[in-house]
């Protein structure tokens, strides 16, 4: 069985944004977008958008035209795939196991399983039953192989099934080529050779038993002909999505497709039920303290370090209190773990007592094992640098702590940017060489009066903020281009200097434009002088 989920990307932003079906997404147009170095693109719209004018692959400035009142949100594919992830554990309610279909499907092995159901018909009722119940849409279809159910749950009618005792490219010889999952280079050339059904290419298959010398029908012998032209242009693709004679065969079952089941890892989770409810703090504090010692014994056999702790209470009651942590790393220090708990539990109202506790990690990282030196002295856990995070978003909050990640600019005042202490690190300029920069970066470039001998020397003098300093040290220029995917043509160049007034005072500066260079605000306009940051 194909499950396609026609709106993923929306209907994922919707459970993030906990957004019914018919308020948010659909009540006002929306895309949702990714940066691109031509700029903002679309990659999804919601019902209300598309019937605006907003398409997939659209520049935002394109669909603005057309809808002023777009909304946009940012584009996460990360968390489509993990949400597809999660959609297909959730479908192995109807099989014994289910794949991913990316980037928008789900496969499910039903076989000999729809009787559990009342037939195949109810169980793609139950199917679209389930999904409209958490505000999606979905289309399904059933077929004897993997290829039929993607292309009759995308190209056929909806809930569609093809039976086991039917001819597979006979019944589906009506559909687009493009229902065989092919590369969109590969369509291109079908297309332009006359192939654009499953029919058309399924035609060659019939006189592909032929061999020279056999007497056969002349449309027979160009069937072949026709199969072996197809078979030399595409026989070195290496990918199924680019050969469609593999993909036919596929689809009608006569070459085997290997699916990746989605596998289900439970998270490390340890727990004390305990013997008597308990009401007293210490009592409390010395149960989080085995429970961290057990999470970090089932970690280490795991290879793995927890970047997020979940602490639940049951209480007599029947009430749960849950505790939740967010590490800046990956950790396996009980000890740390049970000091940032202590501060989350002052608040614990434990009624009329604690009778279990439970410690679990829905996100760990690989951790290696590492030996600790023998010869130095033991060190004092929670004095690094994540350690210290930890504690200060503890006791200040997430949104309260920043730390400053590189971006892939190289322009100073884009080349940094504030980022939530427990936001991931990565970045795509991990490698980026810096030349010398100042300790302080002024958020705006403010502009000074500079003298200087000639149009390109060095300055000797400048103005900044009412006061003059004498240039005593120049050393430049640094010349650094605009970025023109970014910036109109007219930006100018800088060039930078490092300079030292008399008194000892380091400063940055830099000359934007070159005399005559036909840019900035008009063709003649002089170049001007900034001072961009302070040295230490």
């Amino acid at each position: 069985m194909a499950i396609w989920c026609v709106q993923l990307a929306i209907d994922r932003w919707r459970h993030a944004e906990n957004c019914g079906y018919g308020e948010g997404p659909d009540a006002q147009p929306l895309a949702l977008i990714a940066q691109t170095t031509h700029g903002p693109r679309i990659t999804a719209a919601n019902r209300a958008g598309a019937q605006a004018g907003a398409a997939p692959g659209m520049m935002l400035a394109d669909a603005r035209a057309l809808c002023p009142a777009l909304a946009t949100a940012p584009a996460d594919p990360a968390g489509d795939h993990a949400f597809l992830e999660r959609l297909a554990l959730w479908a192995r309610r109807w099989g014994p196991w289910s794949a991913i279909d990316a980037p928008e499907g789900l496969l499910v092995d039903v076989t000999a399983l729809a009787h559990l159901f009342g037939g195949e018909r109810s169980l793609l009722a139950d199917v679209g039953t389930r999904f409209a119940a958490q505000g999606m849409v979905v289309r399904a279809s059933i077929a004897p192989t993997a290829g039929a159910a993607w292309a009759l749950a995308h190209y056929g009618p909806p809930g569609a099934i093809l039976a086991p005792e039917e001819e597979v490219t006979v019944r589906l010889a009506e559909l687009p080529v493009a229902s065989l999952r092919l590369d969109a280079d590969v369509l291109l050339v079908l297309r332009r050779l006359g192939l654009k059904r499953i029919g058309d290419l399924a035609g060659l298959e019939e006189g592909a038993g032929l061999e020279e010398g056999v007497s056969g029908s002349r449309s027979d012998r160009g069937r072949k002909n026709g199969r072996d032209a197809i078979h030399r242009r595409f026989r070195n693709s290496r990918s199924p999505a680019a050969n469609p004679l593999v993909r036919l065969d596929q689809l009608a079952g006569r070459v085997p497709e290997p699916l990746l089941p989605v596998v289900e890892v439970a998270m490390p989770l340890v727990q004390r039920r305990l013997m008597e409810p308990i009401r007293h703090r210490e009592l409390l504090d010395l149960v989080v303290e085995d429970l961290a010692a057990d999470m970090v014994r089932e970690l280490e056999a795991r290879g793995q370090g927890a970047r997020r702790l979940e602490l639940g209470l049951w209480r007599v009651d029947g009430e749960v209190l849950v505790r939740r942590l967010e590490l800046a790393a990956a950790t396996r220090e009980a000890a740390h773990v049970t000091r940032l708990f202590a501060s989350r539990l002052d608040d614990v109202d434990a009624g009329f007592g604690i009778e279990m506790v439970r410690l679990s990690a829905p996100w760990a990282e690989p951790m290696a094992l590492e030996q600790a030196d023998l010869d130095a002295a033991a060190e004092m856990h929670g004095t690094s640098l994540a350690a210290c995070i930890d504690r200060l978003v503890v006791r200040l909050g997430e949104d309260a702590v920043r730390r400053p990640v590189l971006r892939a600019s190289h322009m100073p005042e884009r080349a940094q940017a504030w980022k939530p202490a427990l936001a991931g690190e990565k970045t795509s300029q991990e490698e980026f060489a810096f030349y010398s920069r100042p300790l302080k970066l002024l958020d705006r470039p403010e502009h000074i009066a500079v003298l200087y001998a000639s149009p390109d020397g060095y300055p000797r003098q400048f103005r900044w903020r009412g006061q003059m300093h004498e240039v005593a040290r120049v050393e430049g220029p640094e010349r650094i281009a605009p970025e023109w995917w970014r910036e109109k043509g007219s930006a100018r160049l800088r060039d930078y200097y490092r300079i030292e007034d008399g008194q000892g005072r380091r400063y940055w500066i830099y000359r934007a434009g070159l005399a005559g260079d036909g840019r900035g605000p008009c063709p003649d306009a002089p170049p001007d002088w900034f001072l961009h940051g302070l040295f230490g």
